[in-house]
């Protein structure tokens, strides 16, 4: 059992893309806490260990591991950037006692930067600042200091919080300086950060010998031991084996036995006998715990505060798929598998919410990101369903009703300006301040409504030739606006169910932009392309040619097709309008109408 006094426990926290993950990796090779043959092996990020975080380069749950360095234990919790994912952030800032504030030294703090930081701030955690990327040729040092000063005297609580030490690192070679090298390929190591995390974090204030308490702020499964309840201990001593209480959200009281006990070692669960409080560890035999809910001490059985997240912005409707091609290509389709899923989820990803409409349901989160994510596991989990458009989560205030608005930052080059402008000023954005960067490039923030972001990734992507840098970050509420004019084109549907064949597709490709190559199966009311008018275009894909005994040179030739468009998840999400839905199966991406039939179309339309 460590004395509290020789445990860290530390937050890694940034915008997205800044090097927190890589920086922790750094720590976990320079520690030793790998062998230095698994050090080698472990060429990619040790820290992301999901299939899609390695895929989509990013970080999506937070992960704790542990580090010894001297004397001392360093509990280090890597969390997300994605402002989609900030739940995770909440939720673990309660575990540390400080955060090591990573900031790039090109972009500079950024709006995630400046999320991350209130809440690190508001909880009392002490900052300490890590310059990163330093090496960059488009470093610009001295100005990033300037603005992580006005950050802080933006967002601290109190003066103690201006007062902050400041660290320059670069983390994929895992070098670091107390000061700003002159000569950043010197060799070095990332020893001022261990010593920064020990002399600048605090040691967690906490009572040895007072009743055990815990907080909950993760879960994990396994389907050996069951659930693990994850958490750091505020006060007193456990040891497995123990009789203990879990103290619900509402306050009621259930009686429950700690079966085995596990510390972290590197990214490893070690079983041990017994903790102390200020450590991280993780519980099993307590099957009914959730997240925000308290373990303690039989005897003296108190709450800590529930941890509150915030509400989300995006909803979608989610249901089991009702196509002619339903159970074609998954194990699990009906309404009570996902629904089964679905609540198994909640446990985990503190940020949703899912209620049941009818035959489907309703499952809201912080962003596009957040449920195309959910959408991608459920997917791979061999799962087979339908989603419908992404809407904004509205709320009531005082009988007005009003939408969530978010604050826009987009980077651009000049030439591109014009093209971006236009766009926002369609989806009703609210420019705030432009400012020219270093670079050259144009840095502009908007006030934008939330229903106003679904597809402008997308959209701006295209105009500005895949230059554009983008990020967008909660900015509270305000009254709902009129409804937006839509910005696509009409669809192309299919009329008659069978495989297309090139003759056909041949002709459909003067009237838009085909999502399917010939030998494809469709069925009638499903989209196969992007009208190039607005209102959507009926038209047979499967029409074959007509075999007679004439023959001319013309008739005979080869069909030359171009290219299909084979839209992603994200991009079919952003495609989709009110009255269409999204086919997910684990093989396909199927978009169609929402009412297969064209006469109930039309009715439906009226």
């Amino acid at each position: 059992m460590k004395d509290p006094n020789f445990i860290r426990n530390v937050a890694i926290i940034a915008h997205v893309d800044h090097g927190k993950t890589t920086l922790v990796d750094g720590l976990l090779k320079q520690s030793n806490t790998f062998r230095s043959n698994q050090a080698e092996m472990e060429q990619s990020l040790i820290m992301d260990s999901g299939d899609q975080e390695h895929e989509r380069g990013i970080t999506i749950t937070a992960k704790q591991t542990s580090i010894y360095y001297d004397d001392y234990k360093i509990n280090i919790i890597d969390t997300p950037g994605h402002a989609d994912f900030s739940g995770e952030v909440e939720r673990t800032l309660n575990m540390a006692d400080g955060v090591l504030l990573i900031v790039d030294a090109q972009e500079g703090p950024m709006p995630q930067t400046k999320f991350v930081l209130s809440k690190a701030l508001e909880l009392g955690l002490k900052p300490v600042v890590v310059i990163n990327k330093i090496d960059k040729p488009s470093r610009r040092i001295d100005e990033v200091i300037d603005e992580v000063s006005e950050l802080f005297l933006e967002l601290a609580v109190d003066d103690s919080q201006l007062h902050y030490p400041v660290y320059y690192a670069i983390g994929r070679e895992g070098k670091a300086w107390n000061e700003l090298p002159d000569n950043p390929a010197v060799h070095t190591d990332l020893t001022p950060i261990f010593q920064a995390i020990i002399n600048d974090i605090p040691a967690p204030t906490v009572q040895v010998d007072a009743p055990y308490q815990m907080l909950v702020t993760s879960l994990q499964y396994d389907s050996f031991l069951g659930k693990y309840a994850i958490g750091r201990i505020s006060r007193g001593q456990l040891k497995k084996s123990t009789q203990v209480v879990l103290i619900k959200r509402d306050g009621t009281v259930v009686n429950g036995k700690i079966d085995k006990l596990f510390g972290y070692r590197g990214l490893n669960r070690e079983e041990i006998d017994e903790a102390g409080a200020g450590d991280i560890v993780a519980i099993t035999g307590i099957s009914e715990a959730h997240i925000g809910e308290t373990i303690a001490d039989k005897e003296n059985p108190e709450a800590l505060p529930v941890i509150d997240i915030e509400a989300p912005t995006i909803s979608m409707y989610l249901g089991p798929n009702t196509s002619p091609l339903k159970g074609r290509e998954a194990k699990y389709n009906t309404s009570r598998q996902i629904g089964d899923r679905l609540k198994q989820e909640l446990e985990t990803n503190v940020s949703l919410r899912v209620q049941e409409e009818g035959i489907g349901f309703i499952v809201s989160g912080r962003g596009e990101l957040h449920l195309s994510v959910l959408i991608e596991t459920l997917r791979r989990e061999d799962f087979e369903f339908e989603v419908g458009r992404p809407q904004a989560v509205t709320i009531e205030e005082d009988g007005i009703v009003k939408e969530p608005v978010e604050e826009l930052l987009i980077e651009v080059s000049a030439e591109f300006l014009g093209a971006v402008s236009q766009e926002l000023g369609t989806r009703r954005a609210a420019p705030i301040k432009q400012e020219q960067t270093s670079s050259g490039t144009t840095r502009s923030t908007y006030i934008i409504p939330t229903r106003a972001m679904i597809g402008l990734r997308n959209l701006l992507l295209t105009a500005t030739k895949g230059t554009v840098i983008m990020n967008s970050l909660p900015h509270g509420y305000q009254p709902l606006g009129a409804k937006l004019q839509q910005s696509r084109n009409g669809a192309l549907v299919a009329t008659e169910a069978g495989v297309t064949t090139a003759y056909a597709l041949d002709a459909a490709a003067a009237r838009g932009e085909l999502f399917v190559g010939p030998g494809t199966t469709v069925y009638q009311g499903m989209v196969v392309g992007l009208y190039n008018r607005q209102g959507d275009l009926d038209l047979n894909v499967c029409r074959g040619k007509q075999l007679t005994n004439m023959r001319s040179s013309s008739s005979d030739g080869t069909i030359q097709l171009t290219p299909f468009t084979d839209l992603s998840l994200e991009q079919s999400i952003d495609f989709i309008e009110d009255d269409e839905l999204l086919e997910v199966t684990p093989k396909s991406l199927r978009l169609r109408k929402r009412f297969l039939d064209p006469n109930q179309r039309k009715r439906a339309a009226k």
